[in-house]
Formats: structure tokens, sequence, C-alpha cells
């Protein structure tokens, strides 16, 4: 009987010590699960409050390091740069600038070249990095990205640097012109002749100057807010009474045909300039007695259908390396051909431009003693007309009822303007 009351009691203390066991194991595991550990260090509840809100609305690539300078926080900005890899800041710079204003506490601003990910070329990124410390533990780096911003202002020192060289050459020519007039007074033939002179730089200077007015207008002016549907054959028409005396006085053949009847969507003036430029080059860099070609048809695109205006010459045509630079200001394939027939290297930067700002395209077909081809593509009146139909519908089922009468009233086009009668076209070569 002594036996059984012992290893009754036996099992009752070793109930209450399992019971009291337990009940320790549950309160430390709940303390166990509410205790920080390393990894939530790395979260964003140990960024002080409105920061992370404050970061994802940055422009700038945003970063934020601990003490181990370990990345707490990251905008895909940073990942995209390739700034945070494997969850460490991976340049080694901004790396010690944010060892270094951790240290002191002061702010630090650099600009660095990166090398650009996923590229084996060596091109370079150009990034601003400032460093901050952000609390008492963290430190924030904003990385600004300015490739962009120094490829602008590389084309824009470059742009004037081009604007002044070509400025000081006909102004030039101009102060020796008139001092060797002053010098042969006396001497009418002289005189004549470096008025002669004058007369071709003023005229060189004063084309110039319009070009660069010219390129200026349809880089900052909205072509589309004075559109309309323009006639095809009236374009033409200009372009080729704009160059008859040249090519009278070479003896070139202009010749024009197509499909009659077609009309383009956007600002008049400007594509009379750029189509005129088109032709224009054409003559000044054709042999004597060849012909100069301007054809003009549809073609049926997935975006809505096109107009091709092509101009062909029998020129001296474009090697493949000058084919990929002729479309930049100032770039001219024979410096020497250019100041004989006075041109300014800018006639096909107005081309592109206002191609570019009427939704099209323009081309080049060239080989070398063959001659050349260069093709205007831009929308068709109808297709634009649709399209903006299409967005005036929308913008007046979202509510948008205060349209511009004017703009409305200038949508539509004539019935006409979609009936196409295809004309024999000329004998051109390609």
């Amino acid at each position: 009987m002594d036996v059984n009351a012992a290893v009754a009691a036996a099992a009752a203390i070793a109930g209450v010590l399992t019971g009291v066991i337990a009940v320790l194991a549950f309160r430390w595991s709940e303390r166990e699960q509410k205790r920080p550990t390393r990894s939530s260090l790395h979260t964003d509840a140990v960024l002080p409050p409105g920061v992370d809100t404050v970061l994802s609305v940055l422009r700038s690539s945003a970063v934020v390091l601990d003490e181990a300078d370990a990345v707490v926080k990251a905008s895909s900005a940073a990942y995209a740069l390739g700034l945070v890899r494997g969850g460490k800041l991976a340049v080694e710079p901004m790396l010690q600038m944010a060892r270094d204003t951790r240290r002191d506490g002061e702010i630090r601003q650099v600009e660095l070249d990166l090398p650009r990910r996923g590229t084996g070329r060596g091109e370079a990124l150009a990034v601003s990095a400032r460093v901050a410390p952000l609390g008492s533990r963290l430190v924030l780096l904003l990385v600004e990205d300015l490739t962009e911003a120094r490829r602008i202002e590389a084309v824009r020192r470059d742009f004037v640097a081009n604007v002044s060289h070509e400025l000081k050459t006909p102004v030039g020519a101009l102060s020796l012109l008139s001092e060797a007039v002053m010098d042969a007074s006396e001497d009418p033939e002289a005189v004549e002749r470096f008025a002669g002179r004058m007369q071709i730089e003023a005229t060189r200077l004063t084309s110039l100057v319009q070009e660069l007015i010219d390129l200026s207008r349809v880089q900052n002016d909205d072509p589309l807010e004075d559109a309309e549907p323009v006639r095809v054959d009236e374009l033409v028409a200009e372009a080729v009474d704009r160059c008859r005396h040249q090519a009278g006085a070479k003896q070139i053949t202009m010749a024009a045909g197509g499909t009659a009847d077609l009309h383009v969507w956007g600002n008049r003036g400007q594509l009379a300039a750029a189509l005129g430029n088109l032709v224009e080059n054409a003559v000044n860099y054709s042999p004597a007695r060849t012909r100069v070609g301007i054809a003009a048809r549809s073609v049926n695109a997935p975006g809505g259908d096109h107009i091709e205006i092509a101009v062909t010459d029998q020129g001296i045509g474009i090697s493949d390396k000058d084919k990929e630079r002729i479309f930049e200001r100032f770039y001219r394939v024979d410096p020497a051909r250019s100041r004989a027939t006075g041109g300014t290297g800018l006639g096909l930067a107005i081309v592109k431009h206002v191609a570019a700002s009427h939704g099209g395209e323009v081309t080049v077909w060239s080989a070398e003693g063959q001659g050349s081809t260069f093709t205007l593509r831009l929308p068709e009146a109808g297709a634009a007309r649709d399209r903006a139909h299409q967005q005036t519908a929308r913008e007046i089922r979202a509510g948008g009822a205060g349209l511009d009468e004017e703009a409305g009233r200038s949508t539509p086009t004539s019935p006409e303007s979609t009936a196409y009668e295809t004309l024999p076209a000329p004998e051109v070569l390609p």
C-alpha cells in the first residue's frame, strides 16, 4: 500500500514539473518571437516614420544603410543603376562616403562616372551622389543620373561652337573683301569682282541665319497646334518652283509624279521647308544634264496609312559611314563641295526634326556614284483625322466637354482627301 502511494505521489510531482516546464517554454517562445532578430533589423520598421513614403516618390535613386553597411531600403532605380547587389552597396566610393558621414555626421556630395551595367563598350554613367545621416544609426544615399543632362550639354556646346565657326567664315570674308574694295577703289574691274564675292558671302550668311531660325522654330514649336490637311501636289510644286532656277542653270531635268490628290496632316510651312530642302540638295549635288525625280504614294501601315515622298537624284552618292551622320547639324559629306554650293549643313537636320515632330521619319538610300533617294514618310491626313476624332471622343467621355471650337472645326477633312487617283509615275532612277 505504501508502495502505491509513493508511485502516485511521484507521478503527481512529475505532472506538476511537466506543466511548469511547458508554461516556461511557451513564455520563452513568445519572448523570442517578439525579440528583434538580425534579419528584422533590415525591414522598413527600422526607418523613421514617413521616410519610406518620401523615398518612394523621389526621382533620385535612394539607398538607406545601417551601421553595418547593410542595405535597409533601396529604390528600384538604385537596383536598375546597379548600385545595390546582393544586399550591399556595390559602389566603393559611395560606400566610403557613407562610412565617413556615419563617423562625423557631415553631408557629402560627389560626381562620379560609373560603368554602364550590362554593356561591354566601356560606356559610363554620370551620376551625382549625396550622402546624409538619417537618425542616429542610418545613412541616406541619394544618386541622380546626370548622363542625359551631360549629353544635352555636350550637344548644346558643340552646336554653339559650330554656329560660331560657321558665322565667322562669311563675316571674315566680308571684312577682307570690303578692305580689298577700298584698296582697289581706282580699279573698276577689281571693285566689281570683289563686290560680286561680297554678294555671294552675304547670301551665304543670310541663308545660314535663316536656317538657324528655321531649325530653332521646328525644335521649339508644336506643328500639330496649327495642323491641317496639306496637299502633297502643292508641296511638290512649291519645292520644284523653289529650285527651278538652279536646275535650269545646270540643265537638270525635274520630274514629278506618283499618286495624285494625296494629303498629309501637319504644318504647311514646315512641310514645305522640309521637302524644299530635299529637292534643293538633290539639285545642288547632281551633275549637269541629269535628272531629279519627286514621287509620292500612299502606303498601308499597321499604325495607319502613311504618305511617302521620295526625292531621287543621280548625284555623287553617299558612303555608308557618312549616311549615319548626314542628319547631324553642320555635318557635310564634302565640305569643299558644300562651300561651292552654299550649303550650311543644316538642311537635313531641319528635315529630320520636321518629320519627327509630325509623327513621321526620313530615310535615305544611296550608293557612291549612283545617286541617292531620300524618302519623307508622313501620316496620311485621313488616318490622322481618325486618330484625332478618337482622342476627342475619349476626352468627351472623360468629361472634357470644354473643347476648343476652332480646333474642332479644323479636324474634319473634305471627302476629296480620301479619294486618290493614280497617275503614271515619271521615269526616275532608283
